[in-house]
């Protein structure tokens, strides 16, 4: 079974704003996705683990309705906002050296959309040595299709897939 050190582990959650929130998604709603992500942030920040937040602002687009993070996931004090303006949240922001300076080994995913900046952020955790988890069921996609090749076919090969409820049950 999986257990994940809340010394060592940072939870990243990928473009949970309003406008991408309420867009249509599958095989989770946006606001299932969001519970699920709160579940996880909630918990996380309880046992002591770093939490970041990414948000998606491309150039131009500052201040633009529903480019906001939910209410629900806005950072809370101690918290790391990164604001990314590209797909990825590694490229060109203070990702990497915010966790390597925090002594993070293990990092934990959610977000939408699974097949795009979820992914392309995992991808760039795994390349950069993180050990990476991508939590099902507090991400979705734009396509069934495009979230089930994540979770089952890319994701496991870079690293592990649980549920919420696996996520919470390995943080102990």
């Amino acid at each position: 079974m999986t257990e994940i050190d809340p010394a060592s582990t940072a939870l990243v959650l990928v473009d949970f704003q309003e406008r991408i929130v309420a867009m249509p998604t599958t095989p989770f709603a946006g606001p299932e996705a969001a519970a699920n992500a709160v579940r996880l942030r909630d918990a996380f920040s309880e046992a002591g683990a770093q939490i970041v937040i990414i948000q998606a602002m491309r150039p131009g687009s500052e201040g633009a309705p529903g480019s906001d993070v939910i209410p629900e996931l806005k950072p809370r004090n101690g918290e790391k906002l990164v604001v990314k303006a590209t797909i990825g949240g590694f490229y060109n922001t203070d990702l990497h050296a915010h966790l390597r300076d925090a002594g993070v080994r293990t990092v934990v995913f959610g977000g939408i959309a699974t097949e795009f900046g979820v992914e392309s952020t995992l991808r760039a955790a795994a390349d950069h040595g993180y050990a990476v988890i991508a939590v099902s069921d507090a991400m979705t996609g734009l396509s069934d299709v495009s979230h089930e090749s994540s979770t089952t076919k890319i994701f496991p090969r870079l690293g592990t897939v649980l549920t919420t409820t696996e996520t919470l049950a390995a943080l102990g």
